[in-house]
């Protein structure tokens, strides 16, 4: 499941923004609009600022040590003959981490100089060289010559390719560290290496040679920052080969059922999908390709209007991690990978970049500052890989994963945010993203300095000073934000409850003044001279948010959402520590507070709702009022694991009542796992709607296979019982799971497990509760025996005691 890559595209690199560095020959043909490169954009605001520190202090030191510690340095080092043995990491591309690592320092080196940490970056770039083979192969799981090679390796170069192998993987991210590295400090030494694996790539590769494609995508994004940079004509042509010689005989996993000029829907896994997008984006800007163009932008509407959650995350299902079907947004079981948020965030910058419609940033921003962020911990050093958009207490930040992806990609982003404020095409300046920072723009008409002053996203004012060296004349598009005109977004996915339009006024030294719209930016064309002043100000009334009908998981649910952040409940801030069994009415008002002293400082809104608990024996729930508050959704679970909702029932038959006091209920469970984060769904009396029903928590043996397994129930006092129900969870026939060979029921007797005298039979069925009645026994514990499958785990849903 977890065979990915990740990249990142600083914003000097992406577009091959001249530098003081920059090779000699300029590619003829790029993206009609320039992004200004993040590195004369000086961020100093509240929000981001600390933010960016934090990556540099703590995200990129902790992921250098977890590399260390991971062996991650010792594949190189085995690899260069370094250190005797052959035992490597686990998968074939987590040599990636380390470039991507290395990408990450180069920008945060350029945007503040850090000699201790470019000495270090020295030294990685020395042991990459000698890992590297003579004719420029790099790849440490083939050149350490193991006595028992990976299983996706394959016995030759470049076999494996379109499976497994990630040889063209880790040539994409070698290639965009190489490029960020040299323009970061002017050294050739890690470009060196990487063209000459790119020289490698062209000898064996292409048409009439070894006609392969990757199997997971980003090598393309690489040739194509290669070529801006050393004008290698041949890096681009590969490039557009290993996009053009995808498909039809491939599968949707990896966007290869269909030529991708012939790809209109996004299929498949998310994180290859829109790096693959991102590409063809690329390749179009730089060869004209029109047809590139014809496909992603049907790509794009797809998913805006089908496949995109409220907080930007794409990739619905954990089941090849991957777009699910057209409207299938599962909020417990959604996958929405920080690399796929961060992937959407490249995606929409491009898609900008070629058509300089705001409605591209609007999702950019969307994603930038829900899915993304909600990625990285407030410390900086704990992480989500999936980022679900409701829980019970079974989600909790990792410090480091076996695939790091997430992580490693996180530190080379963070660093980058600045270099998507702002963007030129002659003599138009886009202000696309709103954060106190100065910047020195080069317009062909002349030299601007603009700053900003903000506390965006908590307000809605931008001051911006405007300041050409001399009196010239230049267009200023500022783009007004979708949810500032009352369109909660593209594609018509979502909509405001109440969708009324409110002024958005602009004024230019203190006078408003009139402006027209044109692609979702105010357009202000005229003669600026120094000390000029413009000030917006964009409504921050808190919304709320509903999906389409067709979007059955968020029936009778509404979202809140404030200016560009999309807000959750969560246990800490609400009664009993639990949300799921909250409903708010949908006119309820709601109040703004600034708390300084939470979660960094955020907003937070409160409102009034009703909580629901069922009782024993009844079908009537008894309800209470109560207050209601909800935080940024990008702060959730930095409190420890906890019930957290984005989406809020407005309807009482969308909430999920608190459970009754049942035996089971009131038991301390425990089992055989290791890990604890998904006992409490054994009582937590959902019904699913079927064996493989993955929108609440489960219990489950994965990977585990033809093992005895066991859960147990501790009393809270003894009880005597004679039934047991469980519901088998079985995700067949795509899954690792089925229902169990067999199962028994034991009780405890003066410390001793005995099985039960069971009076009906064991039945074991999908889709339904497996009850079996025993003479009754008065006990402290109950427990259930599983055998598992010879060939596949078992997972239960619920188990009730009776």
């Amino acid at each position: 499941m977890m065979h990915k890559i990740l990249f990142f595209v600083g914003m000097l690199t992406l577009l091959g923004a001249t530098t003081a560095t920059q090779a000699q020959q300029t590619p003829p043909r790029d993206y009609p609009i320039q992004p200004v490169a993040f590195t004369q954009v000086h961020v100093h605001d509240k929000f981001w600022a600390p933010k960016m520190q934090i990556n540099a202090d703590v995200t990129i030191p902790h992921t250098l040590q977890q590399c260390r510690q991971d062996g991650h340095l010792d594949n190189f080092r085995r690899a260069a003959g370094e250190l005797p043995g052959d035992k490597l990491t686990q998968f074939p591309f987590d040599d990636t981490d380390i470039y991507k690592v290395i990408e990450g320092a180069s920008y945060a080196m350029q945007v503040k100089s850090n000699p201790k940490l470019g000495a270090y970056v020295d030294s990685l770039i020395t042991l990459i060289g000698k890992a590297q083979e003579p004719d420029g192969y790099l790849y440490t799981f083939r050149t350490v010559k193991a006595a028992k090679p990976h299983e996706w390796i394959g016995s030759k170069r470049w076999e494996k390719e379109e499976d497994l192998s990630h040889e063209l993987y880790n040539a994409g991210h070698l290639y965009e560290a190489a490029v960020a590295h040299y323009q970061a400090t002017g050294k050739k030494t890690l470009l060196d290496i990487a063209t000459k694996n790119a020289d490698l790539l062209v000898r064996d590769l292409g048409p009439g040679k070894v006609e392969v494609y990757p199997g997971h995508q980003v090598v393309e994004i690489g040739l194509a920052k290669l070529y801006r940079v050393t004008g290698k004509q041949q890096y681009l042509d590969l490039a557009k080969f290993f996009l053009d010689v995808r498909g039809p005989k491939g599968n949707d996993y990896n966007q290869a059922a269909k030529r991708v000029i012939d790809q209109d829907e996004a299929v498949g896994h998310a994180v290859r999908a829109t790096y693959m997008y991102s590409a063809m984006a690329d390749v179009a800007a730089l060869t004209g390709d029109q047809r590139y163009l014809t496909a992603i932008d049907a790509i794009w509407n797809d998913v805006v209007s089908k496949k995109l959650y409220i907080t930007g995350g794409i990739g619905a299902t954990g089941n090849g991690e991957a777009f699910g079907k057209p409207f299938e947004l599962p909020n417990m079981s959604a996958y929405a990978e920080t690399c796929a948020s961060i992937a959407n965030v490249y995606w929409n910058q491009r898609m900008f970049l070629l058509h300089g419609d705001a409605k591209y940033v609007d999702v950019l921003e969307r994603t930038l500052y829900n899915g993304l962020l909600a990625g990285v911990s407030l410390s900086g050093d704990h992480f989500f890989y999936p980022n679900p958009l409701a829980s019970m207490g079974q989600h909790q930040r990792g410090s480091w994963f076996a695939c790091a992806c997430c992580i490693s990609n996180m530190t080379r982003f963070m660093a980058s945010v600045p270099g998507y404020v702002y963007a030129q095409n002659a003599d138009n300046l886009y202000v696309n993203l709103f954060m106190t920072s100065t910047s020195d723009v080069q317009l062909p008409s002349g030299k601007v300095s603009i700053e900003q002053k903000t506390n965006y996203p908590w307000d809605g004012q931008l001051d911006l000073a405007v300041n050409p060296v001399k009196r010239q004349e230049f267009t200023l598009r500022i783009r007004i934000p979708g949810w500032a005109q009352q369109q909660a977004s593209p594609g018509g996915l979502y909509q405001f409850v109440d969708a009324t339009p409110q002024p958005i006024p602009l004024s230019i030294n203190g006078k408003p003044v009139q402006y027209t719209l044109d692609h979702g930016y105010a357009v202000l064309k005229r003669r600026w001279q120094k000390g000029d002043q413009v000030t917006l100000t964009l409504p921050m009334a808190t919304e709320k948010v509903v999906a389409t009908t067709q979007v059955k998981d968020d029936l009778g649910k509404f979202a809140f959402q404030r200016g560009p952040l999309v807000y959750c409940l969560e246990g800490p801030d609400n009664a009993n520590g639990l949300v799921q069994n909250i409903t708010v009415d949908q006119k309820a008002p709601v109040d703004v507070v600034y708390q300084d002293g939470l979660l960094n400082g955020i907003d937070v809104l409160t409102t009034n709702g009703v909580s629901t608990r069922r009782q024993l024996n009844s079908n009537q729930l008894l309800t209470t009022p109560q207050a209601v508050k909800a935080i940024p959704y990008y702060a959730w679970a930095n409190r420890g694991p906890s019930d957290m909702m984005v989406w809020v029932p407005y309807e009482a038959s969308a909430s999920k009542p608190q459970p009754a006091p049942t035996v089971a209920s009131r038991s301390t469970p425990s089992s055989s796992l290791k890990s604890a984060k998904t006992l409490k769904a054994l009582a937590d009396q959902y019904d699913p709607l079927d064996s493989k029903d993955a929108n609440y928590p489960y219990l489950h043996w994965w990977p585990k296979k033809n093992t005895t397994e066991f859960v147990q129930y501790d009393f809270a006092e003894p009880a005597t019982v004679s039934e047991s129900k469980v519901y088998w969870f079985d995700d067949g026939p795509w899954g690792g799971c089925r229902i169990p060979a067999s199962y028994k029921v034991y009780y405890q007797k003066d410390g001793q497990w005995l099985p039960v005298k069971n009076t009906t039979p064991y039945t074991i069925a999908k889709d339904q509760y497996n009850t079996v009645t025993f003479e009754p026994v008065r006990t402290t514990a109950l427990k259930l025996e599983v055998q598992l499958p010879v060939d596949n785990a078992t997972g239960i849903h619920e188990w009730m005691v009776k």
